[in-house]
């Protein structure tokens, strides 16, 4: 048995006796948001997608810093590897007093090949070996106060903006990842397309998507209630954001604004009416940031715990002896 205690300005009801005065419950929420301003929190993207659809200038747009790979000391002659690759750079980010560990995964060469078979297979092996040391580091007898979190919590999947359907590759990739990852499909240098080609084009990708049963993030099988789902739906329903990237500033109407210069004007990345790179943003940064911490976590992570743990018949505790023997 148990009591719902409903809390107001005038005091505390349980059971429709009135009790005396305020508790001071509704605290936590300040208590919770000094907690994470002292410690701060990550934050870790993959960024997937072949070479020459913005993916750098995008995430750089995105949080309006130079954060990506190739900002970091990237050689502009750097040849496309033969295989897919796995590189990783990591920013503090501060603002407003909190700071975010912001890792940008990059995956040079896929889809950039001839023959793209399982490519989308190294970049499975990394997000499952996250969850490996994610998992390695919770089974420790003595465990740190804070697990280093290297787990990806969103994927942002770039389509080629080629107004007629996915690739194969995009399909299988999507299949094979969307249990194990937060994908958020982009559509990208959407500008190259009329404002017609893009509508068109994004409700092919939602219907292809549909008809291979894959479900990109927020999945709806992870709203929480009614009022969650009126909220995705919206957002279901504007997936995938057909986005333009850009790091340079121009003059408009006297104002500063991000955009790309074009014969016929300025593209303003933050214009609605241009493209949906804001609506990306507040969804990505604005709303739903720690949700995709949390379905990470809860659901994509539990998977792959419960799947170790049964396959190995649990995994045994590590003492601090053992990992020095194993670092011998």
């Amino acid at each position: 048995m148990f009591f719902v205690i409903f809390l107001s300005t005038r005091g505390v009801f349980s059971g429709g006796s009135t009790l005396l005065g305020y508790i001071g419950i509704d605290t936590i929420i300040e208590q919770m948001r000094k907690k994470t301003m002292k410690t701060g929190f990550d934050f870790n993207i993959m960024v997937v997608g072949p070479s020459g659809l913005g993916k750098s200038t995008l995430v750089n747009t995105l949080f309006k810093s130079q954060v990506s790979r190739k900002s970091a000391g990237w050689a502009r002659d750097e040849k496309i590897p033969k295989t897919v690759e796995i590189k990783s750079v990591s920013h503090v980010i501060e603002e407003g007093g909190v700071k975010m560990k912001l890792t940008i995964v990059d995956t040079p060469g896929f889809g950039d090949q001839i023959n793209n078979d399982n490519c989308w297979e190294p970049i499975s092996k990394y997000i499952n070996e996250q969850f490996e040391k994610f998992l390695k580091e919770e089974v420790n007898i003595t465990r740190k106060k804070r697990i280093p979190d290297t787990r990806v919590h969103c994927c942002l999947y770039f389509i080629p903006p080629t107004g007629h359907c996915l690739r194969q590759l995009d399909v299988e990739f999507m299949r094979r990842l969307s249990h194990s990852v937060n994908i958020i499909p982009v559509i990208a240098k959407s500008d190259t397309m009329t404002i017609e080609e893009r509508q068109e084009f994004k409700q092919r990708v939602r219907k292809e998507l549909e008809n291979n049963g894959i479900e990109f993030y927020p999945q709806k099988e992870f709203d929480d209630d009614m009022e969650d789902k009126s909220d995705n739906d919206k957002i279901r329903e504007t997936m995938p954001f057909a986005v333009v990237g850009s790091d340079k500033e121009h003059q408009v109407n006297g104002k500063r604004v991000l955009g790309r210069k074009t014969a016929w004007g300025i593209i303003e990345v933050e214009n609605p009416n241009h493209c949906e790179f804001a609506q990306l943003r507040d969804f990505l940064i604005r709303s739903h940031l720690q949700d995709l911490k949390e379905v990470t976590h809860n659901i994509h992570y539990e998977t792959y715990r419960a799947k170790r743990l049964n396959d190995n018949g649990g995994l045994h505790p590590i003492s601090s002896n053992d990992t020095q023997e194993s670092n011998l």
